[in-house]
């Protein structure tokens, strides 16, 4: 039985890897992690850019450097043209024994101050060792943005585990294959488990290594599986769904999308609406693993709310089993 049920497991990944969508699925946590590392800068991080000429004093360029982002230009006419365009950034260029700022004149305000600061302060000489100020911090090195993104990826790839699931039975509908459960040794729930298993397994693999190169990779990865594991029910219960009443790739994989609703509306009940409203939210199981995870990726989560959350999310799919479970033994049967 083990053997026959790997069996399928293989032919699912074999099967997966001739298909965009599903390579697609495969590699999502991988790609996305690339993105939000690109696109989303660390705490320390300025968002101020000056424009500066490459042939200015390196002295004076590095200062700017200690407390900003510093783009370097061959002459003051790239440097003009840099700030003319639509993105906020501000030039510092000579002017005989001095220097002027250049501003396009539509930049934020506190840009612009912020630059005027600086200029003055490297002006005086004062430089961070001339303050007295303290820096207290709690240890949080990852913008909230940056958790807010990886919180919502992990739960959109457990969603595509099981939109993984309905395209590779699919599959079998259109190759006639899926009909031959009924005359085989295998059992309905042998099937059933096997053919899960690329639905659970590929979202748990992407989801650690998107973790781990997304500077995650310290949390503890046993709350993450037993998460990740608990979510997953929902998203195969509706993947087998999908599957068995659909006969063409894409509108299965088009039907999956409609848990992008309750998915995204979970997510932003729970960081846009204030308390008394978040238990229009409750029925979501969504909405539990958003708050799992978000203890998670905060290392701030004991096993004592991850398991209660975990239970409520096992609640949840309970009752959603018990509701479709009928369409997929009757899907099965023909």
């Amino acid at each position: 039985m083990n053997r026959k049920i790997f069996a399928i497991f293989l032919r699912d990944m074999k099967v997966s890897t001739r298909d965009f969508i599903a390579l697609y699925i495969i590699a999502f946590p991988i790609i996305f992690a690339i993105i939000i590392n690109i696109f989303v800068p660390s705490v320390n991080d300025s968002t101020v850019i000056i424009a500066m000429l490459k042939n200015d004093n390196p002295e004076y360029i590095g200062y700017f450097k200690d407390y900003a982002v510093v783009e370097l230009f061959d002459t003051a006419d790239d440097v003009r043209n840099r700030v003319e365009r639509r993105d906020n950034i501000v030039g510092i260029l000579p002017e005989k024994d001095d220097y002027y700022i250049l501003a396009q004149g539509n930049e934020p305000e506190g840009i612009v101050d912020f630059v005027k600061t600086l200029r003055a302060y490297e002006y005086f000489g004062v430089t961070s060792k001339d303050t007295s100020v303290e820096f207290v911090d709690f240890g949080n090195t990852i913008p909230p943005i940056k958790k807010l993104l990886v919180n919502v990826a992990i739960m959109f790839g457990s969603v595509l585990g099981g939109m993984l699931i309905a395209l590779n039975i699919v599959e079998e509908k259109i190759d006639n294959t899926i009909s031959a459960i009924n005359v085989s040794s295998i059992s309905r729930g042998g099937y059933i488990i096997g053919k899960s298993i690329i639905g659970v397994l590929i979202p748990v693999v992407g989801i650690i290594l998107m973790l781990i190169m997304t500077g995650f990779g310290n949390v503890n990865m046993l709350q993450i599986m037993v998460l990740l594991l608990a979510s997953s029910i929902i998203s195969v219960l509706v993947g087998f769904i999908e599957g068995i009443n659909n006969d063409d790739v894409m509108n299965a994989a088009g039907n999956i999308k409609i848990l992008f609703l309750p998915l995204m509306g979970s997510v932003a009940g729970y960081e846009l609406l204030a308390d008394k409203w978040q238990k229009f939210f409750y029925w979501s199981p969504f909405y539990w693993t958003y708050k799992a995870n978000e203890l998670i990726l905060s290392r701030s989560g004991n096993w004592g709310k991850i398991s209660m959350y975990t239970i409520f999310i096992i609640l949840i799919s309970s009752v959603v089993f018990i509701m479709i479970a009928p369409k997929i033994r009757k899907g099965l049967e023909h």
